[in-house]
């Protein structure tokens, strides 16, 4: 990648958000600096978007959705998404580094992500041709006939988390530009500068002024007046519990349609029959990845009880060997955590899960020694000797630790895996495909892996049960959040 192909250089220069097709400043000319975690150095300067940006964002959504927007045929809304694609394809190199450089991620990962991404945003692009009511025969006395439409909802207001920038974006404004809507996205302040470059590309694609707008800005200044706003038609959130609570209270104004894919604490039951060598790095990972901050990361990891002492040996050897360092580095394997406030919050859980008793099997620290004590580091890290009650078993913490639990019996380890507010994944690992069956429907979770884990697809559902929120990202059940429903009725002469 030569400068000349560089759209925007991570240098710390200042820029702009996009809204109307625009690049423009907040209206009240203040900033914010984002920086890299893993150095510390300021690396781009953004607007600080408050509730009268968003205010002129929402107006250019809808002004483009009753306009210009409302006029594209399906094919032509396919056609966009497919150029979109072909861009994100061409410049995913820069997409990969902004996201490394904004928010940690190994560059490794950034660029394993392109298959992902572009695949979601062709999925989307074959759907926006395939969305469609159906006739309906009723039981009514005369000749009336009966049809749904499908129409998209309107304006939506996307808030989306640092964890996963591109992924985050795609996941909402695909879906909006495939059914018609227009978006209004509010990425996080801890990682603002790939979904402005994402901005970039859907202009260069040709998305019209009002479309797709991206306003930055923190939560409280920004994410709050989009969640309350009263020409906002839908709210699709990813991100804390508490926060979608919030969101779900702001929107009762106009009784906005929610979606929200909010915290876990996911269950990882291993059983005495799973092959091991396989089970080991694939569970480690399930905590690990992303330096444990994903929403699915596996942190609770039950070990059936005559396997357990071997597996956590194992375990704690394979998280002492990964590679900790800057995500830039194609060999690191443990990036830094975002921000010093998320260190400060591992590092108080790792205090606490030494407090209440548990074994530290491997890691348990923040990293100080020579380069690495400039960024977020903190070991990856294996307790054992952890009880159901203890924060670090209870808590989300989003930092790259892993709570092994011994069980006696399946009964009581998918009792046990159940016995929290959320309810967002699981895994299992066993080579009893009766028993991966029936586990696999017990447990209380949107997504269950069986000898996997993280694996996700553009046409597979994707969301959580109880406190992890409700609504789906992935499949056409993604699209029907998007859409209305209308019944039309007919009596013929």
């Amino acid at each position: 990648m030569t400068k000349a192909e560089i759209r925007f250089p991570l240098d710390g220069r200042a820029r702009k958000m996009f809204v109307d097709g625009a690049w423009v400043e907040a209206r009240s000319g203040k900033v914010f600096e984002t920086r890299n975690p893993a150095t510390g150095e300021v690396i781009g300067r953004v607007p600080r978007g408050e509730a009268a940006d968003i205010s002129v964002a929402v107006a250019a959504a809808r002004r483009a959705f009753v306009g210009p927007w409302s006029r594209f045929k399906p094919f032509e809304r396919q056609a966009l998404l497919l150029r979109i694609a072909d861009l994100f394809e061409k410049h995913w190199e820069e997409i990969s580094q902004s996201d490394t450089a904004d928010m940690g991620m190994p560059i490794a990962r950034t660029r394993a992500n392109k298959l992902r991404v572009i695949g979601m945003l062709r999925y989307y692009a074959g759907m926006a041709t395939a969305l469609h009511g159906q006739t309906v025969d009723n039981s009514l006395p005369g000749d009336i006939v009966s049809f749904t439409r499908k129409e998209p909802i309107g304006v939506v207001g996307a808030i989306i988390p640092w964890n996963a920038p591109t992924a985050a974006s795609v996941w909402k404004i695909g879906p909006a530009l495939a059914t018609g809507c227009t978006i209004v996205l509010k990425p996080s302040e801890e990682a603002p500068l790939t979904p402005l470059l994402i901005a970039d590309l859907m202009n260069e694609a040709g998305v019209p002024p009002g479309v797709v707008n991206v306003v930055t800005g923190t939560g409280v200044e920004a994410g709050a007046p989009l969640a309350e706003h009263p020409d906002v038609d839908k709210i699709v959130f990813t991100g804390s519990t508490a926060t979608g609570q919030a969101i779900i209270r702001a929107s009762a104004g106009n009784l906005k349609r929610v979606s929200l894919e909010l915290g876990g604490k996911s269950p990882v039951i291993v059983c005495a029959d799973a092959d091991l060598d396989k089970a080991v790095p694939i569970a480690a990972m399930a905590a690990f990845a992303n330096s444990g901050q994903i929403c699915i990361a596996g942190s609770r990891l039950f070990v059936e009880r005559k396997i357990h002492d071997e597996l956590v040996e194992r375990l704690g050897k394979f998280a002492s060997a990964l590679k900790i360092g800057d995500g830039a580095d194609p060999t690191t394997e443990i990036g830094p955590l975002v921000s010093q406030r998320q260190l400060d919050k591992v590092e108080g859980f790792l205090q606490s899960g030494r407090e209440e008793g548990a074994k530290v099997v491997a890691g348990g620290r923040r990293v100080r020694e020579g380069n690495l004590a400039k960024g977020n580091f903190v070991e990856p890290t294996v307790f054992a000797g952890v009880s159901d009650d203890m924060q670090i078993a209870r808590d989300e913490i989003f930092g790259p630790v892993i709570s092994a639990l011994p069980f006696d019996t399946l009964d009581e380890a998918v009792e046990r895996a159940n016995a929290t507010p959320y309810g967002l994944a699981a895994g299992v690992f066993t080579r009893d495909v009766s028993k991966a069956h029936v586990i696999s429907r017990s447990l209380r979770a949107g997504s269950v892996w069986v000898n996997t884990y993280h694996a996700l697809d553009p046409a597979m559902p994707f969301g959580g049960y109880k406190m992890s929120g409700y609504g789906r990202e992935g499949g056409t059940e993604h699209l029907d959040e998007y859409l209305h429903t209308k019944g039309v009725w007919i009596k013929l002469d």
